[in-house]
């Protein structure tokens, strides 16, 4: 697909992956619109952004969600691309009676997954309409397995996985709206600080293997690390359907 010329939104804009990206599409000649919930961290962003304004908003509410929808449809129609980057992580020790899992889980599957199932409803009219459009979802090393660190967090992006893969399915058939998903190792950002962050990845390794598989329509883009599992998924895959 186009990697130029499109209108580009992307939650969670403001740091780590997501502002990686931000650059890296600004800078390949496209409109972007960044979304978080901190005003000041967005306003600190668009500093080092080119052609780029914010929606400051937190699309796990509801509320805040339909608003941004909302504003989106009506002032930005010219909308073609959505990245669903935003999420939340807690550690979580799942044998601590004291840790509330399941509070923690609720929170991390309602930001990771059930809030990128409505938002992308939300907004696939709007994408339909364009003849060069993508759903892109930025999940997780973690698809592939859980650990004892963040499990519930793992789980909220297998789901994620799953819907982006039953998505892509069920518009297989349409030629102008392409959904891709980005799985990302341990990358080196605020977000992921607890747990060893220092010691991943760069994010701008993230945004550059998205720019080279927008261009290809490679629309499962291991990154890192992640492309060990990938690929030895795809091989189980091939041999249990051979």
């Amino acid at each position: 697909m186009n990697t130029s010329g499109n209108t580009i939104f992307i939650s969670g804009g403001s740091a780590g992956i997501g502002l990686a990206i931000a650059k890296k599409l600004s800078a390949a000649g496209n409109k972007i619109i960044i979304n978080g919930r901190n005003e000041a961290r967005l306003q600190n962003a668009l500093k080092d952004l080119n052609n780029t304004i914010a929606i400051p908003g937190d699309l796990a509410d509801k509320t805040d969600r339909t608003r941004i929808v909302k504003e989106l449809n009506e002032k930005h129609p010219e909308v073609n691309i959505i990245i669903n980057n935003a999420g939340i992580a807690f550690l979580n020790d799942l044998t601590d009676p004291t840790a509330n899992s399941s509070e923690i889980a609720a929170q991390e599957m309602n930001t990771n997954y059930i809030a990128v199932i409505d938002f992308t409803e939300l907004m696939l009219k709007q994408l339909l309409q364009h003849k060069n459009a993508a759903i892109i979802n930025i999940t997780s090393i973690a698809a592939f397995r859980g650990n004892p660190y963040g499990p519930t967090y793992a789980a909220s992006k297998a789901a994620l996985h799953n819907y982006t893969e039953g998505l892509r399915d069920k518009l297989a058939e349409n030629d102008n709206l392409n959904v891709f998903e980005v799985f990302p190792p341990l990358v080196n950002t605020e977000f992921s600080a607890a747990i060893g962050g220092a010691n991943g990845i760069p994010p701008a390794e993230v945004a550059d293997e998205l720019l080279v598989a927008l261009a290809k329509n490679q629309f499962e883009v291991p990154v890192g690390e992640s492309k060990k599992y990938y690929t030895a998924i795809q091989e189980a895959f091939i041999k249990i359907n051979n």
